[in-house]
């Protein structure tokens, strides 16, 4: 069977992401915001998820990068006679009037290679999930569509009849077209989508020579360092897991998800992933999301919010859409925002340590500080002996979770690093407490025979998320307990190919039939803890191979081909390879520059 993998490359500029075909056509694209409507949704229904391709008449192979340290990606199209063109794809970003100009807007550069090649343009978006055909009005430079929410205009100097009728044309000289969502480009067409190409791959390559990236793999993290950044809406701060809704974890498997918000319990690895890049104005932006739904969040912490900090994801099942190759359910909203996550309140608390550990911060003016504290300390108080869900948000299974209570150690832990450095010592006393109680619900999970952690109290299944403990230092990398349970671990969960399963007991939907990534990067980073140094390099070179061709991960891997599957591109999936790259450069104690 031939191996699965996504055939799309991202583009974005924190207002917005893409999904860009090999074969040219704009396979995802949801605008006005990550989490509205589609416009174009081919990825999830060829007929009704519209089009915006350009393509020769003939038959052709396609070869698809991106321009070196940047997000602006190219496809070139060769046809069987020679002819070949290249396409640009790009969503404008750069610094402006002392801000960034993001726009809701996309730009596509065609120019001929080779020879005279015979091109059709097709640009039909929908609205409303397939469900809005718009209606077009023609002008003399550009194509409006209406009958959505906003207008959208295409902007071009192709003859406009032949793009309106779809025909075909010799492409002779450099043509541009500029899709816009509401307001429409008015400047003049060709010096402004240049200007705007030339200073958004300025704004790439900056962004990522002002990065702290060690050279281990560095080709690997820069990609997905620029991935992760577009995967932030930079109006908010929040970061989603993912741009896409209902690409199936397997196939035929229902589990089908919409990944389009931004989980708390991931706060922690995309934060750390960041601080070890050095990009600290990305980190302030998230960390303004993740204050301003505590400080609105009086009873629970939800699992995942909105990427404006919207409770409420009524989750839907969309009827009419064919879904991705035919994998049905498809999915809008997430009923796991409903959840019970106990392990939350900790996540959001380490997170925040550095308010009070990094002196970028200066935590002296903060007049919140004993409030802020006392207030999360009060959550994981108030559930730290609570059944929940757990890290993999089972919808019908409560236990006490090890992962849940392991970051309601570590939260109590950030806890009383912040209350001594402000002084407290009644939050001192407290933090200490809960330390020593969710320390307790841990070993409550220890299998003293198989020497290994369970993933909750008196269960005998074994889980991936365990490996927390030793990047978390609850235990001792150097200790015997902590090597024992990572032996335990890989012998269960680890596949034949270097992939690791989270778990493999039935939970609600059956037993997993696919690898989740993120947790084949844990292991790598726990093997690094631990110093085993050599298997961790090993295991981490072995990983790389699950990428499509521009080295973009997807959520889950098929053990049996290696075939890409979950949503895609996964931001946490390349958290992980961030993370784990690191870890490996810093055991090496190699310097970035040599």
């Amino acid at each position: 069977m031939e191996r699965h993998t996504y055939q799309t490359g991202i583009i974005g500029n924190c207002a917005y992401l893409a999904h860009i075909n090999k074969n040219t056509n704009i396979d995802w694209l949801c605008w006005p915001r990550f989490d509205s409507t589609f416009v174009f949704g081919g990825l999830l229904d060829k007929k009704k998820g519209g089009e915006f391709s350009i393509l020769p008449l003939e038959a052709y192979t396609s070869h698809q990068y991106y321009l070196e340290n940047t997000n602006v990606l190219i496809t070139e199209i060769t046809v069987a006679s020679g002819n070949s063109y290249r396409i640009t794809d790009f969503a404008p970003r750069f610094n402006e009037h002392q801000r960034y100009y993001k726009p809701l807007m996309l730009i596509r550069k065609i120019e001929p290679l080779q020879g005279s090649p015979r091109i059709v343009v097709k640009c039909e978006p929908v609205s409303d999930y397939g469900n809005v055909k718009l209606h077009v009005n023609r002008g003399s430079n550009h194509i409006q569509f209406l009958g959505g929410d906003e207008t959208m205009r295409l902007t071009t100097n192709i003859p406009v009849s032949y793009v309106f009728d779809e025909q075909a044309f010799v492409l002779n000289d450099v043509r541009y077209l500029v899709l816009t969502y509401g307001e429409p480009l008015e400047a003049a067409l060709i010096p402004t989508a240049e200007r705007f190409l030339r200073e958004t791959t300025q704004y790439w390559r900056t962004w990522i020579k002002h990065s702290s990236i060690a050279t281990y793999f560095q080709p690997f993290v820069i990609r997905s360092a620029l991935a992760l950044k577009i995967h932030q809406f930079e109006d908010t701060g929040a970061i989603i897991a993912a741009s896409t809704t209902s690409l199936p974890e397997s196939p035929g498997s229902g589990r089908n998800w919409d990944y389009r918000y931004c989980w708390l319990r991931d706060t922690f690895y995309v934060i750390t992933a960041l601080n070890h890049i050095g990009h600290f104005e990305e980190m302030e932006k998230y960390f303004g999301y993740v204050t301003d739904i505590s400080f609105s969040e009086d009873e629970r912490y939800r699992p995942l919010y909105g990427i404006t900090g919207k409770k409420d994801l009524t989750e839907e099942i969309l009827s009419g859409l064919e879904g991705y190759m035919g994998n049905q359910p498809v999915r809008i909203g997430n009923q796991a925002n409903e959840h019970i996550q106990n392990d939350i309140y900790g996540q959001v608390m380490i997170s925040l340590l550095p308010l009070y550990t990094d002196h970028r911060f200066i935590f002296s003016e903060r007049k919140d500080s004993v409030r802020w504290i006392e207030f999360l300390l009060s959550k994981i108080a108030a559930t730290i002996d609570e059944k929940d869900a757990g890290i993999w948000e089972f919808r019908n299974m409560a236990n006490i979770h090890c992962y849940s209570n392991l970051f309601q150690w570590a939260g109590a832990a950030a806890a009383e690093k912040m209350a001594l450095t402000i002084d407290n010592k009644e939050l001192v006393d407290k933090a200490r407490s809960l330390k020593d109680r969710a320390a307790a619900h841990i070993e409550s999970c220890y299998d003293s025979v198989r020497k290994v952690y369970t993933n909750s109290a008196g269960s005998p299944n074994l889980d991936a998320s365990t490996l927390q403990l030793i990047m978390m230092n609850y235990l001792d990398p150097a200790s015997d307990r902590a090597k024992d349970h990572l032996i335990a671990l890989e012998k269960e969960l680890r596949t034949p190919n270097g992939l690791f399963y989270r778990y493999l007991y039935k939970d609600d939907f059956g037993r997993p039939k696919t690898t989740f990534l993120i947790c084949a990067f844990w292991y790598v980073e726990a093997l690094a803890c631990v110093g085993r140094l050599d298997d961790a390099m090993h295991e981490f070179e072995n990983l790389l191979q699950f990428s499509n061709h521009l080295l973009l991960f997807s959520e889950d891997v098929d053990e049996e081909d290696g075939s890409q599957w979950g949503n895609f591109p996964q931001a946490y999936s390349h958290v992980g390879l961030m993370n784990a790259a690191y870890r490996i450069a810093m055991k090496l104690d190699r310097p970035i520059f040599l």
